[in-house]
């Protein structure tokens, strides 16, 4: 019992993960039924104990298939999370050496494969364009939004669904932008209803884009696969590059091969028990 909070507090077994740097906290209820509260994952975040950009909880297999939930630290449920799907899909390889796995989100059913040591591939499925998909607030052009706020260089960005909402800018420099500034207010601006997701992309060369992500829900991040999805296609379709490229983060690269379906492959960490206060 914690006296300050008078609530029952719980030890559970939970692992600790990530794609790149992108923390993941993953709680297994396969077997434990614990009910977690928008509160209870705001109170984890904020004791940065264990940090997370997203906490992902596992459920029970249904024919076959792995069900997660993910939620930004803010408590909010997300509706994918690549490379969080990545990490579960290794997390289930490790138990019992399946190499495909179908993953579950709120949004998509995804099938993942162990392609080698610590390597995992995802298929994404296709991306949605139009603006009620993205969704926007209203009818647009969903490939030339203007942000009334934003300076004329920095450029229209386009929008696109890819398992969850995604704004994408195409500029010289990534790394010169101000993402703590300027995320935020992307992420809450008027045309977007659920929030968006906010990248600054710098193409490199036809195989190659540099990225500086705003996460919604977590902030500034040091990967994120939906966001190496988005990117992708959004560049391929403007003839920026190819459509089998690779993105980069701030501690590696997502390979990312679009064919209607959009195919991401990259490393994520080894399986780290730890016990969870909650």
């Amino acid at each position: 019992m914690n006296k300050d909070t008078n609530q029952i507090m719980a030890l559970i077994n939970a692992y600790k993960m990530d794609g790149l740097g992108n923390n993941f906290v993953i709680i297994d209820r396969r077997k434990n039924t614990l009910e977690i509260s928008k509160d209870k994952i705001v109170s984890i975040a904020n004791k940065k104990i264990v940090p997370f950009d997203q906490l992902i909880i596992l459920e029970k297999e249904e024919k076959n298939t792995f069900p997660i939930k993910i939620y930004n630290p803010d408590g909010i449920e997300a509706t994918a999370c690549g490379n969080g799907a990545r990490c579960v899909a290794y997390l289930i390889f490790q138990e019992n050496k399946q190499k495909n796995i179908l993953i579950k989100t709120k949004e998509r059913v995804l099938s993942a494969e162990v392609v080698d040591k610590k390597n995992v591939e995802i298929n994404m499925g296709k991306p949605k364009f139009s603006w009620e998909e993205v969704p926007l607030s209203e009818n647009m052009d969903t490939k030339q939004v203007t942000i009334d706020f934003l300076d004329k260089e920095l450029g229209k960005g386009f929008c696109l669904n890819v398992g969850n909402p995604h704004i994408i800018f195409f500029v010289k420099d990534s790394s010169k932008i101000d993402i703590k500034k300027i995320g935020p207010k992307i992420e809450n601006y008027r045309f977007f209803p659920e929030r968006i997701n906010v990248t600054f992309a710098q193409v490199l060369d036809k195989k190659n884009i540099k990225v500086n992500v705003w996460e919604r829900g977590a902030g500034q991040t040091k990967a994120c696969g939906t966001a190496a999805c988005a990117v992708a296609v959004s560049a391929s379709i403007k003839g920026l590059t190819d459509k089998n490229l690779e993105i980069h983060f701030k501690e590696g690269n997502l390979k990312i091969n679009y064919k209607e379906e959009i195919f991401m492959a990259g490393s994520v960490s080894d399986v780290k028990k730890i016990n969870l206060d909650i």
